[in-house]
């Protein structure tokens, strides 16, 4: 039996006519799910029950729902969620290994749906959120409306392939010692931190500092564990439990209308995603200018309108 654990009204006010990514919640509590209880937060819930309610998953694996934050803007439309998965953020930490699978982060989707009581949900996810939307979309749910794929992970190989690319265009130095750590097994070394940084420069966030620092302040701590065990050391490398992952097979069964939305230096590289955005019949793919992995933080105001027309047109 999946239960409402606690549901705490934190505002009884209803949004101001324009709403904004700073708001608190107006509703938090935590859902019971397998292994532990994940925390949520909800703006919008005026429109609860009378639009279908957007859940937002955020990257990883590890991450927290802050690098979201930009969504509850949606929340003058539609009810908004976000979340932190089992093991990071607010949520409980078991530090139960057995929990850090792809079948069972889905599964929160479930519990969130039931104990809410959501009949119809807009799934999203940013990066290794993306791809928990992929997997709960090819499954065809019931009350599913539309599925926006941020810069999603669909298929390790393609993703590490793409990122070989980018390094190429590094530096001779920097890619020299990128590879030379990775195959003798020392990332965990200053050189390769270095290294690393670089990539991200060009491929993470192309801004500096990097827009959007404001929203995680004071938030909730990563599960950098996590990341480690089911990815690896870093973005453009993957020894971890996802390392042969793909869900690109199954793109098919994706029926609702579908946004893929990524930056043009994207560690999810755009090529890949206007192939993978192309095995779902009628999906739209939208490219951000200059962004990198990072494209909420880099553009919000384009992302986020893309993300509204869509909605508005893929729900008349």
């Amino acid at each position: 039996m999946i239960r409402l654990l606690v549901a705490a009204a934190l505002s009884l006010a209803l949004l101001t006519p324009t709403a904004t990514a700073h708001q608190d919640p107006e509703v938090a509590g935590y859902v019971e799910v397998d292994g532990g209880r994940i925390w949520y937060r909800m703006n919008g819930a005026e429109h609860l029950h009378k639009k279908p309610a957007i859940i937002m998953m955020h990257g990883g694996p590890g991450g927290t729902h802050r690098g979201n934050m930009p969504y509850v803007a949606l929340s003058d439309e539609y009810p908004v969620i976000l979340y932190d998965q089992l093991g990071t953020g607010n949520s409980d930490r078991p530090g139960n290994k057995d929990n850090w699978t792809v079948e069972r982060f889905v599964a929160e989707i479930d519990h969130i749906r039931e104990a809410l009581g959501l009949e119809e949900v807009i799934i999203a996810g940013h990066s290794w959120g993306g791809t928990l939307a992929a997997e709960y979309a090819v499954r065809r749910p019931e009350g599913l409306k539309a599925a926006i794929l941020s810069s999603p992970l669909i298929n390790t190989e393609a993703w590490i392939a793409d990122n070989q690319l980018w390094i190429d265009q590094l530096p001779s130095e920097v890619a020299e010692t990128i590879r030379k750590h990775e195959a003798a097994g020392t990332t965990d070394t200053a050189e390769y931190r270095r290294a690393e940084a670089e990539f991200y420069k060009r491929h993470m966030c192309r801004k500096s500092p990097c827009p959007g620092g404001h929203y995680r302040e004071g938030g909730p701590k990563r599960n950098s564990a996590m990341y480690e065990y089911m990815w690896g050391p870093s973005e453009f490398f993957a020894p971890g439990t996802l390392h042969d992952y793909d869900v690109s097979a199954r793109l098919h069964n994706i029926t609702v209308p579908s946004l893929m939305i990524c930056g043009e230096f994207d560690e999810a590289a755009p090529k890949s995603c206007k192939k993978f955005a192309g095995m779902i019949e009628g999906s739209r793919t939208v490219i951000v200018p200059d962004a990198g992995h990072a494209t909420m933080a880099e553009d919000e105001a384009f992302y986020m309108q893309t993300v509204r027309d869509f909605l508005n047109g893929a729900l008349k």
